[in-house]
């Protein structure tokens, strides 16, 4: 039998601190099976380190079972530990799909592996698990079983009760989780048939059975005012209850007194502005702007110190990191700190002593930042702007704030500059429509109008994005651990389907096999003001990757910045406030090795936010449809003019003009021919009449159907 020493093991260190008697580490216990090369049971690797006491042993066998769970290492049917490379099995996220099929993301990045309907029985959607790719499937993607289920990562759903047949289920909400769960006779509580309901799973569902619940709380009747929202929340599993000890933490806060000055430059003299929504709450960033005496400008960036109030692993700390981010609903906010915090002591209101960490950057009259500092600070905002009042200030059309006037007028010619750069650089600029809903007083539809930018919206993002850089290049100067925000160039794949298009079309995408961001900037410059401007745009955004957060620096391919990150709204953002915890660490002359985070922690922190970031828009997106599917219900029948949004084997989706409701006109309704789909040129083309269907495309369609339990709209052609 092999002998393996712990001194040996390079974390030994470590482990001395956190264990009387000391366990080895999971890097060299991987290491020690890596030269062991087979299954081994607990009480063999207890024998190999020399691990006498009990307490040692049960400590091992904890440690090895972790290691399981987190899937480093597979169990097998005899209970012994192997390495899960040395299987192929490939470990990842399940992501459900509501027609009972499913895939695995993997954690290793590569290529999503498809999960039929027959693997999917035996798990939820978010489940982590280790799968075996046994092939590929008909159309040539990866096909995989599951062969051990790591995290149960589903305690509870949200839905419709039913009884049918003496059979009570819950259909959930999200449909992701296509599986029904069903309730046992004496769980239902009060819940009638109908209502949207709240049920623990007591059982998972396996390959043989259904996962069996238990209803904990009734929401309410199917429509009630609101009752998208609660579903919502629940069914993303977003966290929205105050734990105790939080809300005792937040109630222990006491307002800034001359104390907390300290140290810190007092900006209180300078008449720094808040610019946001009328119906902003939270206000996180501050500005002002003045002549630099050598030409160009100095700008003031100063951003609520949430991190003086926020302690790193404090109750309050763990659930800003849980929760990930504020979420937006229409007209309700689910927010990351508690009101006290998001609404008063880190809310920068007007003539109200506030505590900041300011980004004090010297830029030049062509717009390049020449040298920028950060520092603690106390500040007073002298107005509450909204970015209306801003527009009609520059404008002429309001005498409002009129001794603001001179500085933001020089926002104004520092916008311009910035612009003139961002334009140098090659930033990519899509043109999106965003909309607003508007409610009557019983929280239904009233109107979705469109949100109207103005040039006050892009000052506040110029001098945004201008700190956000300014504070990746400082921690990247200083060797700090933080978290960028990185965007990857495009997808190869998607890329060659984008030329493909663009070929159809007369035109080309610069770059090669390599395009630069200036490469599409110099397309989409190319094709302003042509009638498929918005038809390219769109096919050009979709061969684009997603932003993420990462502790590796990679840089933002949208933006044309080499490196970037979010500093700005620390309010709202966990890994602003991790930014602002790395900038002060920096900035009192703490070093790489004694920051509180290692490079590994922050990469965990990246995956975490940029899942809470995709669950909040998910979250959102369900509400938004829900309630424009009710808002839908008494036009069934009639007709309205749209454009062809998107384009698929099974449809054609149409978004009805004016109105900003999206639905699907589905291929069956498309009779009296066969329609082909052409995935490059994103068409269905009639076989026999030629007529297509194409992305962009203005279209007449009726409203046929409208179903509130899938939140889907059909359409048929007028």
């Amino acid at each position: 039998m092999p002998k393996f020493s712990l001194k040996q093991d390079p974390y030994h260190e470590r482990e001395v601190r956190k264990y009387v008697k000391p366990i080895p580490s999971r890097e060299y216990i991987i290491e020690c099976l890596d030269k062991l090369g087979k299954p081994v049971k607990s009480e063999y690797l207890a024998k190999v380190f020399s691990l006498k006491s009990k307490q040692q042993q049960e400590a091992l066998q904890h440690r090895l079972i972790a290691m399981a769970r987190d899937g480093q290492l597979v169990a097998n049917r005899r209970g012994s530990f192997l390495l899960v490379d040395k299987t192929s099995l490939v470990r990842g996220v399940v992501i459900g799909h509501k027609e009972g099929y499913g895939f695995l993301v993997s954690e290793d990045g590569g290529r999503d592996i498809f999960l039929p309907a027959r693997q999917m029985r035996s798990v939820f959607h978010d489940d982590r698990v280790l799968v075996q790719v046994i092939g590929k499937d008909k159309h040539g993607r990866r096909e995989g079983v599951i062969v051990e289920i790591l995290e149960r990562n589903t305690e509870y759903i949200v839905g419709r009760y039913f009884e049918e047949s003496g059979v009570a289920f819950v259909a959930p909400s999200n449909k992701s989780i296509s599986q029904d769960v069903i309730i046992p006779k004496g769980k239902q509580g009060k819940a009638k048939h109908g209502q949207l309901v709240t049920a623990d799973i007591v059982a998972y569902p396996s390959t043989r059975r259904q996962a069996t619940g238990k209803i904990i709380e009734v929401l309410g009747e199917h429509m009630g005012p609101g009752m998208e929202i609660e579903v919502a929340i629940r069914a993303h599993n977003l966290p929205h209850k105050w734990p105790k000890k939080v809300l005792h933490e937040a109630a222990a806060l006491k307002k800034i007194s001359e104390l907390d000055y300290k140290g810190r430059k007092d900006l209180r003299k300078l008449p720094l502005v808040t610019i946001d929504g009328e119906d902003a709450k939270d206000f996180d960033d501050a500005i002002y702007c003045e002549q630099h005496p050598q030409g160009g400008w100095r700008l003031y960036v100063a951003i609520a110190d949430v991190g003086y109030y926020v302690k790193a692993d404090t109750a309050l700390d763990q659930e800003a990191l849980t929760r990930g981010n504020s979420v937006y609903f229409p007209s309700v906010v689910v927010p990351m700190l508690p009101e006290v915090l998001s609404n008063e002591l880190c809310s920068l209101q007007p003539n109200v002593d506030r505590l900041c960490m300011v980004c004090d950057i010297s830029i030049s009259k062509e717009g390049k930042v020449s040298r920028y500092s950060f520092y603690e600070a106390v500040t007073c905002s002298h107005a509450r702007l909204t970015y209306t009042q801003v527009i009609n200030m520059l404008t002429g059309k309001s005498q409002d704030h009129s001794e603001l006037l001179p500085h933001l007028q020089e926002l104004y010619a520092l916008f311009k500059a910035l612009r003139k750069q961002r334009k140098a650089r090659g930033a990519i600029e899509f043109t999106t429509l965003e909309t607003r809903i508007i409610f009557s007083k019983k929280r239904k539809i009233k109107q979705i109008v469109p949100i109207v930018r103005n040039d006050a919206h892009r000052i506040i993002e110029e001098c945004m994005l201008a700190a956000n850089v300014c504070a990746a290049r400082f921690l990247l100067r200083k060797k700090i651990p933080a978290l960028y925000r990185v965007h990857e160039g495009p997808d190869t794949t998607k890329l060659v389907d984008l030329r493909s298009f663009l070929g159809s079309l007369g035109l080309s995408l610069g770059g090669g096999d390599n395009p630069k961001p200036v490469d599409y900037a110099k397309l989409l410059n190319k094709i302003e003001g042509r009638r498929d401007e918005h038809l390219i745009q769109t096919v050009m955004l979709r061969s684009m990757r997603q932003a993420v957060y990462d502790a590796e620096n990679i840089g933002h391919f949208g933006l044309a910045y080499d490196a970037y990150g979010h500093f700005t709204s620390p309010i709202r953002r966990y890994p602003d406030l991790i930014t602002h915890r790395a900038v002060r660490h920096a900035i009192y002359g703490g070093k790489m090795a004694d920051f509180y985070y290692d490079s590994n922690a922050v990469h965990n922190f990246g995956e975490h936010c940029s899942m809470t970031e995709r669950r909040a828009d998910d979250a959102t997106y369900d509400a938004i449809d829900w309630l424009k599917c009710e808002y839908m219900l008494d036009k069934v029948g009639k007709v309205f003019d749209g454009i062809i949004s998107g384009v698929a084997s099974f449809g054609v989706f149409v978004e009805l003009k004016d109105i900003y409701v999206e639905g699907l006109l589905h291929i069956t309704a498309l009779t009296n021919d066969y329609y082909e789909f052409d995935a490059v040129k994103h068409c269905l083309r009639g076989k026999r009449s030629g007529r297509s269907f194409c992305l962009g495309d203005p279209i007449q369609v009726q409203v046929a159907r409208v179903d509130l339990d899938e939140a889907q709209i059909d359409f048929e052609l007028s």
